[in-house]
């Protein structure tokens, strides 16, 4: 096949003008990773085009009746990029930032991710401009059960299967299972991942990235001459997945000299008591005011002098005004799309090594068709089958991306991509164009 130029298929962005700012630069970043994977592995044209667009966007009105009786509209969004190896798999958010494009970008990330992995799912995400910390939980789910009923016709376990993510959580699952369920006149555990264990979830899959995250930097660390005992970190988030990546690092050893959340920063050079902030979050709700540490300012946390930086927040924090100040020698990124394209060029010519998203995230996603195929079979695994069974894939996943690295002097990033994209062209291929 004639090898695409890629240029313009890389620069493309939303057409609709009215999404902007860091959703748009998201995509934007999605769209180079693809061209230079389709480059790497030899795409046509045609070929390019269609794995640079969503196969599927829905835009959904919420019409919601607050609790003092008022009313507003809001916006929702569920993209499906890819089904060719199998339904939609991607996460739910709930957040003022959500756009179009952002929505975009994800979901192209999860089919990457899926494929990567050898997840027999597509890529999906779904998103709601709203911030839930001004609702109630009975407005919550009023809007949580309005937005699925709305995607009720591009839903289900054999089409598009949505999990947690910013802002929504396992109570979110129960309610969206719930709607699906009375929609059809059946419990189906399986048309959502993450849910609470009483109503089918999987054990194991609430900390699934963060244990992901780790299995993978750990494996690195070791790959670059680090041994953990002897190594620091610093992580940015404390979230559902940068909580577990703090717990489960110092778990091993490492010393986790600073952490942040969205309202600042903490640091102590001797390391961070785990278990301590664990709590003092609990209680306060944020790492701020701990007094196991340190205030710190919290974007300065990206340029600490330590051997691992993990990045669990949100996509486009490194970028091309602060990534020549980063000393991280390992970047494993625990968000979506946290490193920008310029921000990547400037960390390989400084040496620094970066595990991309979907491969140090994936976690989630495999613990997530861990519950698919437990719901459909209705049969349970242990925490610790669920455990090796993550563990298996997240470092057979390294071990391929490191290979293929090695094998075509590609960075782990674009190693990664290539596979992945790889993977999915082929699964279009042989399934040919219909009609």
């Amino acid at each position: 096949m004639a090898a695409s130029s890629g240029e313009h298929m890389a620069l493309t962005v939303s057409e609709d003008r009215a999404t902007q700012g860091s959703g748009s630069q998201a995509l934007a970043n999605a769209q180079r990773q693809l061209a230079t994977a389709a480059r790497v592995v030899g795409l046509s044209e045609g070929a390019h085009q269609m794995l640079a667009r969503s196969r599927r966007e829905v835009r959904v009105s919420i019409p919601l009746r607050r609790d003092d009786g008022s009313v507003e509209v809001l916006t929702g969004f569920r993209i499906q990029h890819n089904v060719s190896r199998g339904p939609g798999k991607g996460g739910l958010r709930f957040s003022p930032q959500v756009s179009l494009d952002e929505v975009r970008a994800l979901a192209m990330w999860m089919t990457w991710k899926c494929a990567l992995m050898d997840v027999p799912f597509g890529g999906a995400k779904g998103g709601v401009v709203i911030d839930p910390r001004l609702y109630s939980d009975a407005e919550l789910e009023r809007i949580t059960r309005r937005y699925i009923s709305e995607l009720l016709p591009v839903i289900g376990p054999e089409n598009d299967i949505p999990a947690p993510d910013i802002g929504t959580d396992e109570r979110t699952m129960a309610w969206i299972m719930d709607t699906y369920s009375v929609s059809v006149g059946a419990t189906v555990p399986s048309v959502v991942t993450g849910k609470p264990i009483s109503v089918g979830g999987s054990l194991g899959r609430a900390s699934a990235t963060s244990r992901g995250v780790v299995h993978v930097a750990l494996r690195a660390l070791e790959h670059f001459g680090l041994q953990p005992a002897a190594s620091t970190a610093a992580v940015q988030g404390f979230g559902k997945v940068g909580s577990g990546v703090v717990e489960f690092l110092s778990q091993a050893g490492v010393t986790v000299r600073a952490v942040s959340d969205q309202y600042g920063a903490i640091a102590n050079p001797r390391g961070i008591d785990s278990q301590a902030l664990h709590e003092h979050v609990a209680e306060t709700g944020t790492v701020v005011g701990f007094a196991g540490a340190t205030p710190m300012d919290a974007a300065r946390l990206l340029e600490l002098d330590v051997d691992l930086l993990v990045p669990a927040a949100v996509e486009g924090v490194i970028h091309a005004d602060n990534a020549p100040h980063i000393r991280a020698r390992l970047v494993v990124e625990g968000a979506n799309g946290p490193t920008t394209t310029a921000a990547d060029q400037i960390l390989e010519s400084k040496g620094v090594a970066v595990v991309p998203d979907i491969l140090a995230n994936a976690g989630g996603v495999i613990v997530s068709y861990f519950e698919w195929v437990q719901g459909n079979q209705s049969y349970w695994w242990s925490a610790h089958e669920v455990d090796e069974r993550l563990r298996e894939r997240m470092l057979g996943g390294w071990e391929r991306v490191l290979t293929m690295s090695h094998t075509r002097s590609l960075s782990l990033r674009d190693a990664a991509t290539a596979t992945a994209v790889g993977r999915v062209a082929e699964a279009h291929g042989l399934r040919g164009l219909y009609p």
